[in-house]
C-alpha cells in the first residue's frame, strides 16, 4: 500500500505515469476505477477547488465521497500520543484513521500549518498520524505541501512547453496582506527540481529563503539532474531569461507567531506583484499560480488576462490528475 504525501517519496517516472494517464482522463473523462468504492475527504481548512475537485472526480470514476470537517460537522480530533484528553477534542486519531478504513477504501486530509512553530508545521504530524493508523492509502490535499497542486502543474507546464529538463523556473514570492503558509511554494521546488528544470527562489529578503529541508532537498534534486539551484533577492536577475514564473506568497519563517511585526516587513515589498513590466523580462515565459489570487496585489490585470497565463488551466488539471492519483492508489492498494 502507498501513501500520496509528499512527491519527495515517488520517483519521478512515477509521477509521470501519473500524469501520462491524467493526460488520458482528459479525453475519457468518466471511468469505474472506483465503482463500489469510497473516499473520506477531511477537511480541517477551507477549500473551494481542492474539494470541488476531489469529489466531482470521484463521482466520474464511479465512487462516492464523503466530506468531513472535523471540529464542525465531525468531533474534533486529538493527535498527541499518551495524552490525557481533558481538552476539547471527543476522538483520538488512532481510532479515527482505523474506524475510517474499515468503511472506506481511501482517506485524503486537508490541514494547513498553523504558523505558530516552524518546528511543528515542519512536523506535519496531522497527516503523518493519519498515514501511520490508517490501514487504506492516505492523500495530501495540502498541508506543509501540495502535492495534488504539484501534479497540476506539472502537467499544464508538459501541455505548454513539453519537455521540461534546462527550462528555467522562477518561484517569486508576491506581496499579500496577511501571511500565509508556504506550502505550494515548498511544492514548487520540490517538483520544479525533480523534473530536471533551473530553478531560481526569488524573495524580497532573507527571512522569506523558505524552510532549510526544502531548499537542500531542491538543491539535491538539482545536482542529480545537472540543472542549477539560485537564490536571489533582485527582481531583475529572477525574472531575467525565465520560461516559467510561479508567484507565492508566504510569510517570513523568522516571523513566526509575530504576525505584527512580519506585517511591518512585508508591507515594505508590494512591488513584488507580477506585472506586464516584470514578465517583458522572461523568456515568453509562462505564468501561472495555484489560486485564489487577488488581483492587483499578488497579479496585475494584465498578467492574469494574458495569453501566457495558464492558472486557470492548472486548477482545471487538479481534476484530472487527482482523477488519475486516485486510480494508481487503489491499483496499488
Amino acid at each position: 500500500m502507498k501513501n500520496f504525501i509528499t512527491t519527495d517519496n515517488w520517483t519521478r517516472s512515477d509521477l509521470q505515469e501519473i500524469l501520462d494517464y491524467a493526460k488520458y482522463l482528459k479525453k475519457e473523462r468518466f471511468q469505474d476505477a472506483l465503482k463500489n468504492k469510497s473516499v473520506a475527504l477531511l477537511f480541517f481548512n477551507p477549500s473551494m477547488r481542492t474539494r470541488t475537485s476531489f469529489e466531482i472526480g470521484i463521482q466520474e470514476l464511479g465512487g462516492y465521497a464523503v466530506v468531513l470537517h472535523p471540529g464542525k460537522d465531525a468531533w474534533p480530533i486529538e493527535f498527541e500520543m499518551n495524552t490525557c484528553m481533558d481538552g476539547d477534542s471527543e476522538e483520538h486519531i488512532i481510532e479515527v484513521a482505523k474506524v475510517l478504513s474499515e468503511y472506506c477504501d481511501l482517506i485524503a486530509v486537508r490541514s494547513f500549518p498553523k504558523f505558530n512553530d516552524i518546528n511543528e508545521d515542519i512536523a506535519d504530524n496531522v497527516i503523518k498520524s493519519f498515514a501511520k493508523f490508517a490501514s487504506v492509502p492516505v492523500i495530501n490535499m495540502e498541508t506543509i505541501t501540495h502535492p495534488c497542486q504539484e501534479l497540476a502543474h506539472i502537467l499544464s507546464l508538459q501541455e505548454e512547453i513539453g519537455d521540461l529538463d534546462g527550462k528555467n523556473y522562477l518561484l517569486t514570492w508576491t506581496y499579500h496582506p496577511k501571511p500565509l503558509n508556504t506550502a505550494v511554494a515548498n511544492s514548487s521546488l520540490l517538483i520544479a527540481s525533480k523534473f530536471g528544470m533551473n530553478v531560481k527562489l526569488l524573495c524580497p529578503t532573507d527571512d522569506y529563503i523558505l524552510h532549510e529541508s526544502f531548499i537542500s532537498k531542491a538543491q539535491e534534486n538539482c545536482s542529480n539532474n545537472n540543472s542549477s539551484f539560485e537564490i536571489t533577492h533582485n527582481i531583475e536577475d529572477g525574472y531575467s531569461n525565465a520560461d516559467i514564473v510561479y508567484a507565492k506568497s508566504w510569510g517570513a519563517i523568522n516571523y513566526f507567531n509575530d504576525a505584527k511585526n512580519e506585517k511591518i516587513l512585508r508591507d515594505n515589498f508590494k512591488h513584488f506583484i507580477v506585472d506586464e513590466e516584470k514578465m517583458a523580462l522572461t523568456n515568453d515565459a509562462r505564468f501561472s499560480h495555484c489560486l485564489p489570487l487577488r488581483r492587483n496585489i499578488k497579479a496585475s490585470d494584465g498578467v492574469m488576462d494574458s495569453d501566457y497565463c495558464i492558472a486557470v488551466q492548472e486548477a482545471a488539471n487538479r481534476l484530472h490528475v487527482q482523477k488519475s492519483l486516485l486510480t494508481t492508489l487503489l491499483k496499488d492498494k
